[in-house]
């Protein structure tokens, strides 16, 4: 049996983390779900401080960006500055649909930016997608 992908989803809105943790039971690829509510929080987990000091090594991370304190723009900034974080890939995962977050996403080396879609059909398509391309394909460091 493979080992299992290591997911963050740093998201704030209980509804939009519930839907999407529903729609990954379908995945095909084994995986352990994380799931945080604020920026300090994802950021005391990826560093494993605090209460996240037992926390595991970590293959991907899908970030919201608009985050109470921190947020995901300040999180994807210190993750790839940190040499030891800088390799986990993000996913930008939000309800923005502004040109400067994309662009702003990008310049800070996020993997990919993805609108949180309006629907269920959205929320199926792109979960397919993570499961296909993100689990299924790509490699991560530490995992054969």
């Amino acid at each position: 049996m493979p080992t299992p992908v290591e997911i963050l989803l740093v998201e704030d809105n209980p509804a939009d983390a519930n839907l999407f943790l529903r729609k990954m039971k379908q995945a095909k690829v084994p995986y352990i779900m994380h799931v945080v509510q604020t920026g300090h929080e994802a950021l005391d987990f990826v560093q494993r401080k605090g209460a996240y000091a037992d926390s595991p090594a970590l293959n991907l991370i899908l970030l919201d960006l608009n985050l109470p304190g921190i947020d995901g723009r300040e999180v994807l900034k210190t993750l790839k500055s940190d040499p030891e974080l800088r390799t986990i890939p993000v996913i930008v995962f939000t309800s923005s649909e502004a040109e400067d977050d994309i662009t702003q996403s990008y310049e800070l080396s996020a993997n990919a930016y993805v609108r949180k879609p309006l629907d269920l059909a959205g929320y199926q398509t792109i979960v397919d997608a993570i499961d296909g391309f993100w689990l299924g394909v790509v490699r991560f460091k530490g995992r054969v």
